[in-house]
Formats: C-alpha cells, structure tokens, sequence
C-alpha cells in the first residue's frame, strides 16, 4: 500500500519523540529530587510509554509485512484510547494548571502530538480484525486500577498526580467523586467512539479487498 512507508516512518520517529520526552522529563525530574515511583504515577507518562510502545512495534510488523493478530489490534486500540484521553483531558481541565518543571516541548508532544497522531493513524491505517465490545469494556480495566491507584497512593502518601483526584482541591471525596463520574463517562463515550471508528475502517479494507479478489481471479 502507498501509504505502508509514512505510516512506518511516523510511528518511528513519534515514538522516537514520546520517549525522548519521557526520558528528558525523568532526568529533570530527578535533579529535581522528584521521586521516581511519583513520576510514572502520571497517566500521561504511562499512556505515552505505551503507545510509544505499540507504535515501534506495529512499524516492525509492517517492515516485516507481518499482519497483527486479534490481540494486536485489541491493544492497539487501548492505546488509541488512553492517549485520546489524555488529550482531552488536558485540554478541558488542565490548560491552566502550573505545570511545574515540564518543558513546554514535552508537553506538545505528549499531550498534543501523541493523542492527534494516534488516532489520524487508527483512522490511515485501521485494524484488520473486528473489535468486540468485550475489547472496548477491557480498555477499562488499566484506566479503572489507576484511579484507586491514585486515590489510594494520594491519600497515603499526599501526592496527586493530577489536582482532580486531590479531595483537599475539591471540598473533599464528594468532588473527587463528581470528577471521576464525569471522567469515566468521558472515556467510556471515547472507547466506544474509538471502536466504531476501527471497525468502520476494518469493514473498508475487508470490502476493498473483496473489490479487488475478481479482478485478481
């Protein structure tokens, strides 16, 4: 396919981009004395190693010409979501936030660049199996195991990652409560969006490819 080439080349070197920024970020963040448990207790750092991840490893399966499988896509999708979510979080609720010793590079790139490249690359190069609704309720799971992760760990150590989970900045459980509510309509309302969007795309390449079977017959 004409388009097998970008896509390689940008998967590669966002990739490339996302780390840079993770590993930029954590160095500065050390100097700093920031611990490091704290510093990977951020979605957005967890969701750009991630799809960082999955996009160096579905730009080898297509230098290799290796198709992914079920889970592949399945995964791929997870990604899609989680760093969709990042973006939209951080364009409705933390524009404004002091955003301490993050480089305002970094912060394009992995609040931004990654959330928009992810899903122009779903949309280009779209999953070859159909994904079920079991895969859209399993995208949950991580995003669920964080939050408790996150009010837990806040509550025992202090730290928020994020001021929407701090009960002292929001009149306590009860506006942390709301936030969480609002945000888990939000993603789910996202994850299924991001199926619909790959299934439609699967159901492209599978009536191009039925097109195109009699012409090679």
């Amino acid at each position: 396919m004409s388009l097998r080439v970008p896509v390689i080349a940008g998967r590669l070197i966002l990739a490339a981009a996302a780390l840079a920024g993770v590993i930029t970020q954590l160095v500065i963040s050390a100097s700093l004395g920031f611990d490091l448990v704290s510093f990977f207790s951020y979605f957005t750092i967890l969701s750009n190693l991630f799809g960082s991840v999955v996009f160096i490893v579905g730009a080898v399966r297509l230098i290799r010409r290796v198709p992914p499988s079920r889970t592949d896509d399945a995964i791929r999708g997870a990604s899609v979501v989680y760093l969709a979510f990042v973006g939209i979080v951080f364009g409705a609720l933390l524009q404004d936030v002091d955003l301490g010793a993050l480089q305002p590079w970094i912060n394009v790139v992995h609040h931004m660049i990654m959330p928009a490249a992810v899903m122009l690359d779903w949309i280009v190069w779209p999953p070859l199996s159909r994904l079920s609704v079991r895969a859209a309720l399993a995208w949950m799971i991580f995003p669920a195991a964080y939050v408790v992760y996150s009010l837990v760990r806040g509550a025992a150590t202090g730290f928020y990652a994020y001021p929407f989970f701090n009960p002292d900045a929001n009149g306590g459980y009860g506006g942390v409560a709301l936030y969480c509510a609002a945000l888990i309509v939000v993603f789910v309302v996202l994850a299924f969006a991001v199926r619909w969007i790959g299934n439609l795309g699967q159901q492209r390449i599978v009536r191009d490819r039925s097109d195109a079977s009699p012409q090679a017959l």
